[in-house]
């Protein structure tokens, strides 16, 4: 039988012909590839291009090689509104694991209700950044918001506040709705990593004498490292790129103090009309996106040591 098998890829090489499976196997993966091809390189390829020139949204183009990336190095609202996406980063995704951590921990647990708690905690991502970021500016409006009259109608205030006329209140409220809509997402990762564990690891541990703080720090922690940081990637990446959440609940302010990075790239291209100047601003975030990328890799590849 193996004989046979081999006598007829030999031949199939000898005459010229290529074996099915080499055919199916590329045609699985060619609509992948058009898929990249059209969605990412393609227009990669065209922001390093615009990035190049004095492109105005109407009118003609000018070739000024790397006059934009040397302008960018010069943008003090630029440097400005990344130190604020690091900011808003660092807090955001802090505040999301706070939440989600225990949200995990919770319904992670061999009890019927707690997959309803987890429909319940995962309901809000199906929601776009959108959509949510509108109804939470409902829901703050001082004059018709639900929290405004609640508040009123307890006679807890006498007028309702307004967090978004301030810097630290209006990014509270922003990091607030973003732990509410993504935090489920963050919650689903890790309780993977936590369905993971062996419950006879656990259990060991615990019939040692290892306290829960013991057991979660140097079992079940080390145990979910992927999981942690897969989610922390993700949510450092997201939250690099958030855009829709300080457009539509702080429009920028105030004082133009809650522009972020991609609002940056907005701002350029869409109200000061230089489309090369945002390609440039693009291509140079997404430099560090590939490097925030290229750590995910060495640390997903690292193991912890044996000991």
């Amino acid at each position: 039988m193996v004989s046979s098998t081999l006598r007829s890829r030999r031949r199939a090489i000898a005459t010229g012909e290529a074996e099915p499976k080499g055919w199916l196997g590329l045609a699985f993966i060619l609509p992948g590839l058009l898929f990249i091809v059209v969605l990412f390189l393609v227009p990669l390829v065209m922001t390093v291009w615009m990035s190049l020139y004095n492109w105005p949204l109407l009118g003609r183009t000018k070739f000024i090689g790397l006059s934009n990336y040397a302008e960018l190095i010069g943008d003090t609202q630029l440097w400005h509104s990344l130190a604020f996406t690091l900011l808003y980063t660092v807090l955001v995704t802090a505040a999301i694991f706070l939440v989600a951590f225990p949200l995990a921990l919770l319904v992670d647990r061999p009890l019927r209700i707690a997959g309803f708690f987890r429909t319940i905690y995962f309901m809000p991502v199906v929601i776009g950044f959108g959509a949510a970021s509108t109804l939470w500016m409902w829901l703050l409006n001082p004059d018709s918001g639900v929290f405004a009259q609640l508040l009123r109608g307890a006679g807890i205030i006498d007028s309702a506040p307004r967090p978004l006329e301030s810097f630290w209140p209006a990014l509270g409220v922003v990091i607030l709705m973003v732990v509410w809509k993504t935090a489920g997402f963050t919650m689903i990762i890790l309780l993977t990593g936590l369905q993971s564990i062996s419950n006879d690891v656990i259990e060991a541990a615990r019939i040692d004498g290892a306290s829960v703080w013991s057991r979660f720090r140097r079992i079940t922690l080390p145990l979910m490292r992927n999981s942690v940081v897969l989610a922390l990637v993700l949510n450092v990446t997201s939250s690099m790129l958030a855009f829709d959440q300080f457009f539509i609940i702080t429009q920028g302010g105030p004082e133009n103090r809650t522009i972020s990075a991609v609002f940056s790239i907005y701002l350029a291209s869409f109200s000061s009309y230089r489309l090369g100047y945002g390609s440039a601003i693009s291509f140079a975030l997404l430099v560090v996106l590939v490097a925030i990328s290229a750590i995910q890799f060495v640390l997903l590849r690292q193991r912890p040591e044996e000991g």
